[in-house]
């Protein structure tokens, strides 16, 4: 079993440094956030890379920064220009993240994206959050990636695949499923006297 969580902590290792130049990167550092006593890899706030770069005590490259966020260049970027938005409070991923906080991060995605397709020449760009260990979550602090894109980059090997339209009897089990989550878990944030009002047609 040991044997099994060292080489987990290690591929996490190896995945975390190609986020970072090797000249600045601290195999410590990287260990630490990555491994943890959690079953799903969650790292604690003082462990966290985003967390010592928020903190000044890990090197980046800010292009914004406010009260609530920043922004950095990815040092392993998909594409020239690749950057990432983080709040600057620790959460480990979008669902424990304060919809006021995603609010405040999402609010500054055009004025952010703009400079960056400015600046990069581009004219397109993806958003992209990848929220649990499966969606290829590395650093479990959350964060936005604007990825810029250029006509036939093929950056997404998805991009060439076909795709099948939903059956009519799976979609409708789909949608009543999602509705039904929804109205649980809007039931439940009103429970606790901070929910929204959601509608549901």
């Amino acid at each position: 079993m040991e044997a099994t969580a060292t080489a987990t902590a290690l591929r996490r290792l190896s995945l975390l440094s190609s986020h970072f130049p090797t000249h600045c990167f601290s195999p410590q550092v990287a260990f630490n956030c990555s491994s943890s006593s959690s079953t799903d890899g969650e790292n604690q706030e003082n462990g966290c890379v985003f967390c010592l770069i928020v903190r000044g005590e890990a090197p980046a490259l800010k292009v914004y920064e406010d009260d609530v966020c920043l922004c950095i260049l990815d040092a392993n970027p998909l594409c020239f220009g690749h950057s990432l938005v983080i709040p600057k409070s620790h959460f480990p991923s979008l669902q424990e993240t304060p919809p006021s906080v995603v609010a405040a991060m999402s609010s500054k995605l055009p004025l952010i994206s703009s400079a960056v397709m400015k600046a990069t020449g581009c004219d397109s760009f993806n958003l992209l959050v990848n929220n649990g260990a499966a969606a290829g979550q590395v650093i479990y602090h959350t964060h936005i990636h604007i990825i810029p894109r250029k006509a036939s980059d093929c950056l997404w090997t998805s991009e060439s695949l076909n795709r099948c339209p939903l059956k009519s009897d799976e979609a409708l089990k789909l949608a009543d499923g999602i509705r039904e989550n929804l109205s649980f878990l809007n039931n439940f944030e009103d429970s606790k006297g901070q929910g929204s009002s959601l509608i549901v047609n």
